[in-house]
């Protein structure tokens, strides 16, 4: 059995794109994340210890979206994803990316993509 936590709309800035004015100008990056974990330690401890503390999580999400840029979506999102299972309690990470500012030339609401990652499970 696995639990979902979910912080939604995390907004950035980041500086990702394939275009050069992209680089050099920024736009905002939306990000959602929804963690898989077993909460039931936390709820019976009642310690944030025994729990994903979403507050670090989402101050070390920012950084991974405004640091080195990159050329695709799909490499910050697995970016995103690899900050998320850095924590051992986290089973999965389902993580979307919005570009709502995404340089194309028509009316849209939204550019977004979404990806589950799991852990990896060691081999013996």
């Amino acid at each position: 059995m696995t639990d979902e936590l979910a912080v939604l709309g995390i907004e950035c800035r980041g500086h990702h794109g394939v275009f050069e004015f992209e680089r050099r100008e920024g736009q905002t990056f939306l990000v959602d994340l929804v963690l898989g974990l077993d909460t039931r330690p936390a709820a019976a401890t009642d310690d944030l210890h025994h729990t994903v503390d979403y507050g670090s999580l989402v101050a070390s999400v920012k950084a991974a979206v405004e640091k080195d840029p990159v050329d695709l979506i799909e490499t910050l999102a697995q970016r995103i994803a690899d900050v998320c299972l850095l924590d051992d309690r986290v089973d999965w990470a389902r993580i979307t990316v919005h570009k709502p500012e995404a340089p194309i030339d028509a009316t849209f609401a939204d550019v977004a993509l979404t990806i589950t990652r799991e852990r990896e499970v060691p081999r013996d």
